[in-house]
This record gives structure tokens, C-alpha cells and sequence, in this order.
């Protein structure tokens, strides 16, 4: 039985799949979708994915990912230039009951967003915040604070999960130290470069904090090759903690 499947856990996971192009320079698909099985988890929040809504021909990279992983799939593609996207999305295996977009666009940096998508886990509500943050510091102090005006300290019954590419390598920073303060401390693992880690920019916060364990990243040998960045894995306790 693995951890996913042991009453009251479950296992959640992000990864930055950069366009389905792995470290060897190939774009390939069915290779991110075999990480993906590897995961074995019930919650996968995934960026840097590829969008053609306006190519009727092309299979969309998110539709393929879900038939070949066994998931479904919630997208929040973000417009770059012409009819290309680019954005965030959510693999999931549990009952989807509603979903939206948070507009993290600051100023004339690229268009961000966060995905925002409340699940059936058992008795659980379980709220998922998935986003890739911007690449400059004052863009990530804007993103981080609209994503905490969307959350309350006190969600009642729900558990609320946070993750994504957070791109923050300065760990004094006030994008860090101002999640922490809402989630709690939130380990940090190396993902990033995939083939030899040394930046934590891929984190997983949940609230109640004390929801949150065992997080590692995922560096199997295909994990080093599909991405530049290798998935961050956490379970939660799906009862929630008494808080006082």
C-alpha cells in the first residue's frame, strides 16, 4: 500500500515541468507523464506548461499528460504572446467541486496567475493554491501578498495547501518569512537544477501547518532528465489538528 493510499494521508506534489523539456534538451511528453505515475499522488499542481487554444489540431500537452497519468486535469493557462499560453494546472484523482484563477500580473512583467481549486477529500474540504511566482523580488512580494488576502488565518474545517514554483532563493526574504508566518515553516528541498540540486524554489506550506509531513523531492532517474526542475512531494494528515 503506499502512502497515498494509508487511511487519513494523502500525498501532494509539484512540479515545474518546463514545457515538457527535459535536461537533454527533448520535449517529451510520455516521459513527464511516467514521472508523474511515479509520484503516486492524489494532488499534482504543475507549471510551466504549454497552451494552443487557438490550434485545433495539436493535442494540448495538459490533456495528454492526464490520459497517459490516469488524472483529471484543471488549467489556468496565462496569454504570452499571440495565440501561445502559458500557465499553471492541477492533476488531481479526487472529486474537483469548484476552481478559479487569482491574476498575479504585476506591472509590465509576464502574466502570472494562481490556480485556486477546493476538493473532496472524505470528509475533508481541502482548498489547493497552486502558482509559479514572477522572477523579480518586488513582482514576488506583490504575488505573495495577493495570494494571503485570499486566505484567512482561520479556514475552519478546511485544509488549505499552498505550493508551487515559488522562484524565492533569498531565504530572509519577505515573500518566505511572510508565508511562513501564515502556514508555518515549510521545509525546503532541493529541486533546482534537476541533475545536480542546489536551489529550494519548489515548496509546499499547508494550514494547519501540523498537516504537513515527509516532504522530500523526487530525484529518480527519470525525474533528472524530464524536467529542469525535479518534483517536491508532501503528505498530509487528512484529519485536521485540534487548534487552540
Amino acid at each position: 500500500m503506499s502512502d497515498g493510499d494509508r487511511p487519513g494521508r494523502l500525498t501532494v506534489a509539484s512540479y515545474n515541468v518546463h514545457g515538457c523539456v527535459g535536461t537533454d534538451r527533448r520535449r517529451d511528453v510520455a516521459r513527464v507523464a511516467r514521472v508523474l505515475r511515479e509520484l503516486d499522488a492524489q494532488v499534482i499542481a504543475l507549471q510551466e506548461l504549454d497552451f494552443h487554444p487557438d490550434d485545433l489540431v495539436r493535442p494540448e500537452p495538459i490533456a495528454t499528460l492526464a490520459d497517459l497519468s490516469g488524472y483529471q486535469a484543471i488549467w489556468a493557462p496565462t496569454e504570452r504572446s499571440g495565440s501561445d499560453h502559458f500557465g499553471n494546472a492541477i492533476l488531481t484523482t479526487l472529486p474537483i467541486r469548484s476552481a478559479r484563477t487569482l491574476d498575479l500580473s504585476y506591472k509590465h512583467c509576464e502574466r502570472r496567475c494562481a490556480l485556486d481549486a477546493e476538493l473532496e477529500a472524505g470528509a475533508t474540504r481541502l482548498r489547493v493554491i497552486a502558482t509559479h511566482l514572477g522572477l523579480r523580488p518586488s513582482e514576488r512580494r506583490y504575488q505573495v501578498q495577493k495570494i494571503l488576502s485570499s486566505t484567512t488565518d482561520d479556514e475552519g474545517e478546511t485544509l488549505t495547501v499552498l505550493l508551487g514554483d515559488i522562484n524565492e532563493w533569498f531565504l530572509p526574504g519577505r515573500p518566505l518569512r511572510w508565508l511562513h508566518a501564515r502556514f508555518g515553516y515549510g521545509p525546503s528541498v532541493r529541486t533546482f537544477p534537476a541533475q545536480f540540486p542546489l536551489l529550494s524554489l519548489d515548496r509546499i506550506w499547508a494550514h494547519p501547518p501540523a498537516a504537513l509531513s515527509h516532504v522530500r523531492a523526487h530525484s529518480s532517474g527519470e525525474a533528472r532528465r524530464a524536467s529542469d526542475h525535479l518534483p517536491v512531494v508532501a503528505e498530509l494528515a487528512m484529519q485536521l489538528p485540534a487548534t487552540r
